[in-house]
């Protein structure tokens, strides 16, 4: 049995005798296969490897539902289109005696999540910004739009003023939070679009693009893909670039200086946020995320 650290309160148990379980009730022709949790899994769902073409996914909470029906879906409308691939949802399973929501069987993406180690980063970000700008074409007839919550992507940064100040005051011991709030009041001055809304994937984090062959082999992930503001695509610029890398990406997609600003506010806010509550479960959260403060400093300091 390999069991899952939680990293919600409100988190059911998952492990891999749930996943066999489940499998061998709804979907007996893949019973007896091996099962093993992949350790990068994200902060909404568990996946666990099955056999060697299979994964599945699991939501960790009752708030995270509702993916694989979307994925089924979209997926299959969105896949011939962008430049890279894309999560290839095969069954939706059910909730069970063991396990309370609905979940997913996909088909396995090869590849390891991306670190600078693994590619070439300038490579990367002119092959991100290409997935980026083909996802963006693709008609948004009837596509999903932001949730009215604050943790919507591609959404206004206003409804986060309140609680990015919060978690500033809880930190303002390890924080220049003069210089955090100079940051931030600058990109809500930025705060206002009135254009025409882009499908983003808008959760374009390390651990959800995959590297093979030291090239991006694959997109996963699409809990937060949205017809929404386009700032939402421009985060990897904090998250996973620097330097000429995040020169190139930021050229590549020709993002003016007002999406610049709402995408740096963003990506401000979810560290700032994110720390008070992660700080207690994950010793390395406050340090990576000073780190992460201090690059985005840089930037508005150059700005």
């Amino acid at each position: 049995m390999t069991g899952v650290p939680k990293l919600h309160d409100d988190e059911v148990e998952i492990d891999s005798a749930v996943v066999e379980r489940l499998l061998a009730e709804q979907f007996p022709r893949w019973a007896g296969l091996p099962v093993r949790v992949v350790e990068r899994s994200g902060t909404d769902n568990v996946t666990f490897r099955v056999g060697d073409d299979l994964s599945v996914r699991l939501p960790r909470t009752s708030r995270n539902q509702g993916q694989v029906e979307m994925d089924l879906t979209w997926m299959p409308r969105l896949a011939p289109y962008v430049s890279l691939p894309i999560p290839e949802p095969l069954e939706l399973g059910q909730p069970s005696e063991v396990y309370p929501f609905t979940w997913g069987v996909y088909r396995w993406l090869p590849g390891a999540p991306f670190t600078p180690e693994s590619i070439d980063s300038t490579q990367a970000a002119h092959d991100l910004a290409r997935f980026v700008r083909t996802l963006r074409e693709v008609d948004t007839t009837g596509a999903p739009v932001p949730d009215d919550d604050p943790f919507s992507r591609g959404t206004p940064l206003a409804p986060r003023d309140e609680m990015f100040r919060e978690a500033l005051d809880e930190l303002r011991e390890h924080f220049d939070t003069e210089r955090v709030l100079a940051a931030w009041e600058e990109s809500l001055a930025a705060d206002t679009w009135d254009g025409t809304p882009r499908w983003i994937h808008g959760d374009l984090m390390s651990g959800n693009l995959l590297v093979a062959d030291g090239k991006l082999s694959a997109v996963i992930d699409f809990a937060t893909a949205r017809a929404a503001d386009p700032a939402g695509d421009v985060l990897p610029a904090w998250w996973i670039f620097e330097g000429e890398s995040r020169k190139a990406y930021r050229e590549a997609l020709e993002v003016d200086n007002a999406t610049w600003l709402r995408a740096r506010g963003w990506a401000l806010s979810l560290v700032i946020i994110a720390i008070p509550y992660y700080m207690g479960r994950f010793p390395d959260t406050l340090p990576n995320g000073q780190a992460s403060v201090a690059d985005i400093l840089t930037d508005f300091t150059a700005h």
